[in-house]
This record gives C-alpha cells, structure tokens and sequence, in this order.
C-alpha cells in the first residue's frame, strides 16, 4: 500500500512539474519573426485577411448575375373541398338571372417545372464587372493597410522592451554601485568616522533608486505584455527578444533629403481606387437610359387525378413549354435617375478634392516625421554625451570620496544626476527609434 501511495505520489509530481516546464517555455523572437509572428496570430490582420475573402466572394455573387439562372419547382395539392363554380341556370333550363353550383376538377392536381432566365444586355451589369475590380482591390489594399499597421505597432512594441530592458540593465549596475557606497559608508558611520546625516543621505538616494527600479521592472513587465498582445500572444507566455540595440547606428541613421512620393502610400492608392470606383458609379446611372434584354423559358407538366397515384408512370402527364424575351427599358422615372446622377458626380468631385487633400496630408506627415527623427537623433547625441559627463562625474566623485577629499553629498548629487541622464537617454533613444519607424510608415517604404 505504501508502495502504491508512493508511486501515486511521484507521478502527480512529475505531472506537475512537466506542465511547469511547458508553461515557462519561452519563445525567442527577432523583430522580423515578431512581425511575421503577428501575421498568422494577430486578430486585427486576419480580420483584414478575412475581409479580402468575404469581398472576394461577393464579387463572384455580382458577376453571377449575368450566368444563367436556373430553377425548378414541384408542387401538390389535395382538395379536401373541391372549389364551387355558378353557371347561369338558363344553361341548365332555369330561370335566367339564376346560377347553378357545380364542381368541376380532380381532389388531387400536381405540377413540375423547370424556369430559366439569361441576361442578353444590361450596361448597368457591365459597368458593375468593372467595377467588381476596383472592389478586389480595394479589399487587398485594405489587408496590405491593414498589415503595415501590424507591423509599425509591432517595432514599436519590440522597440519598447529592447529600451526598457537595457536601461534595467545599468539601472541595476547604479543599484549595485550606490548599495556598496551604502554598505561604506554605514561601516564608516559604525566606527564614527562620519554623521547619521551622512548615511541618511546615501540611504535616501539607495531607496529612491531602488524604488525607480521596480517601477521600471513593472513598465518593463508591462511592455512584454504588450509586445505579445500587438503580436498576437497569449500575455502570460515567455518571450525573449533575440535582437539587441546598437545606440551608435541609431545615432547615425542617415536621414535622407529625398522627396516623398506619396504614390508609394497605400493611403493615397485606396484614395485612387475610391475615386475611381465612385466614376464608374457615374457611368452607371448614365447607364441607365439603355434599355436592357432578357431571355426566358420555361418547360412544366400538370397532373390531375381522382385518387392519389400522381407518381403512378402509367398515367398522363400534361406538358406546357414557353421561351420569351424582355426588353425593358424605363422611358421616365420621374428625373429620379437623373437626380442620382447628379449626386454621383458630385461625389466624384469630392473624391477628386480629398484624394488632392490626402496627397498633401501625406506629404506634410513625411516632412514632419523627417523634422521629428533629425530632432530625435540630434535629442540623442546630446543625451548620450550627457550621459557619459554623467559617468565621468560620477566615477570623479566616488573617486574623492574614496581619497577622503569629497564628501557623500557630493556623490550623492552625482548618482542623482547620472539617473536623470540615464531617463533621459533612454527616452531620446526609443524616441529616435520610434521616429526612424514614423519615417518609414510616412515614406511608404514598410512593405
């Protein structure tokens, strides 16, 4: 029994720690994997992938207006009562003004046919396979928007951690420099050789740089989730950032002078599809005033019968064929036709001016994103030569406290001020960062 408990025991153990293992697995993730991570998880994308086919299959339901169309019907009816007829009693050698009832057909009566129907001429349907066009493309310019979306909130996301865990990284190198002048100076205190106020001091600045610490730790656990929501993981998954950041090409990104071209911006192209969508929508109603030529046929039999054996193959069936053709053609409507040709062409006007608009939109959005990343790297290289006077302050001042000819203050004021440079070198890179991925968007050049 013992044996048994034990054994029982031992398996509920590993089970429990091969789901822990499983749990904890982590995926490593360049930014480009991230991005093609969010491709086939993120909602948002496949949603838009899902648009392209949903509008793909409601052009295919628009161009099978013109294929033949085909129906069949079958029907059965039993006369429980058959309906009554009045013939003029005279027919029968009454009185005249009389009628007489009668009963006339079978209690049972059924009929088969086949209707079919072929769309000869109709402009209006063939602007409209033109126009079915213009919808494919606009459902795929609206996935591949949809996509560069994706990926701009992505970088960012990954950009937000890739900072965030470097500046953890010196934030706990200054955490482990400012403990140990801590430690020094309470064994200083301790022997007498400085004042509480002193240690006070240091033991001010330790918790207050311990308590940024875990305030970033917290941003910083934030951003993961983040990163992994844009991308389309489940939050509480392990991830980890394969790439790293390289502060000196980020520096000296060349930020180039060119022209935008806001045809490479597929804001501006789904502007052109719209507008010329909203032409044909013109053309149609002109359309309009063309009559329009219809074929039909139609092949049935009837049946009737006295008693219920209408599939019996022995007993006649009746035949009834008919072809035909319509031609219709609306001479007047009321000016409603012509009334909603206006309205089309003036919308048409005013795709025509927003598609200018937008041109202008998106070229004033690159210049500005220009100015934003010049000013970003030029906030950077600043903030980096900051940091290292920082550095260099700091490591002075130890330096003289260390050869007793400074005091803790001092050090004190040099650690604070190196944590400001610190801030602020970190916000100027993922600002420079964030800046370079703008400009590209603005650029169109995020494929």
């Amino acid at each position: 029994m013992k044996k048994i408990i034990f054994l029982s025991c031992l398996l509920l153990s590993s089970a429990f720690f091969a789901g822990a293992q499983s749990s904890e697995t982590s995926s490593s993730l360049t930014l480009q994997q991230a991005i093609e991570y969010a491709y086939t998880h993120q909602s948002a994308y496949l949603n838009a992938v899902l648009d392209e086919q949903i509008s793909a299959a409601h052009v295919k339901e628009i161009v099978g207006i013109g294929l033949p169309q085909v129906s069949g019907s079958f029907d059965v009816k039993d006369f429980v009562e058959i309906p009554t007829s009045f013939i003029p009693g005279e027919f029968f050698g009454g009185e005249s003004g009389s009628y007489v009832p009668v009963k006339f057909g079978t209690r049972y009566q059924a009929s088969a046919g086949i209707n079919a129907s072929q769309l000869v001429f109709d402009p209006t349907y063939l602007i409209g396979v033109k126009a079915t066009k213009g919808l494919r493309e606009l459902a795929s310019k609206n996935t591949q928007r949809t996509k560069i979306e994706t990926a701009v909130s992505v970088s960012k996301a990954y950009y937000n951690v890739l900072v965030s865990r470097e500046r953890m990284a010196l934030l706990d190198a200054n955490l482990i420099r400012v403990k140990k002048l801590k430690d020094d100076t309470q064994a200083l205190y301790d022997n007498g050789f400085v004042e509480k106020l002193d240690l006070d001091r240091i033991t001010l600045a330790y918790n207050n740089l311990n308590s940024e610490r875990e305030n970033v730790a917290r941003l910083l656990t934030l951003g993961e989730y983040l990163l992994k929501y844009q991308i389309g993981m489940d939050i509480y998954s392990g991830i980890t950032l394969a790439d790293s950041l390289n502060d000196e090409q980020v520096r000296n990104i060349s930020v180039s002078a060119e022209k935008p071209n806001v045809k490479n911006r597929i804001e501006y192209s789904l502007m052109e599809t719209n507008k010329n969508l909203q032409g044909l929508n013109v053309k149609r109603y002109k359309a309009g005033y063309i009559p329009s030529l219809f074929a039909y046929g139609a092949v049935s039999a009837n049946a009737s019968r006295s008693k219920f054996d209408i599939f019996d193959t022995s007993k006649r069936w009746y035949p009834t064929g008919i072809i035909g053709g319509t031609l219709q053609w609306n001479l007047f409507d009321g000016f409603q036709r012509e009334k909603k040709m206006k309205q089309a062409s003036l919308e048409l006007k005013k795709a025509d001016l927003s598609l200018i608009n937008t041109a202008n939109a998106l070229a004033m959005e690159a210049e500005s994103s220009r100015t934003n990343l010049l000013n970003a790297i030029s906030s950077l290289n600043a903030q980096k030569k900051n940091l290292e006077l920082a550095n260099d302050v700091v490591r002075i001042s130890k330096l003289k406290y260390d050869q007793g000819v400074g005091s803790n203050l001092e050090v004190i004021n040099a650690e604070t001020s190196m944590k400001e440079a610190l801030t602020n070198y970190y916000s100027a890179l993922y600002d420079a960062l964030v800046a370079k991925v703008d400009l590209d968007k603005a650029m169109g050049t995020i494929k």
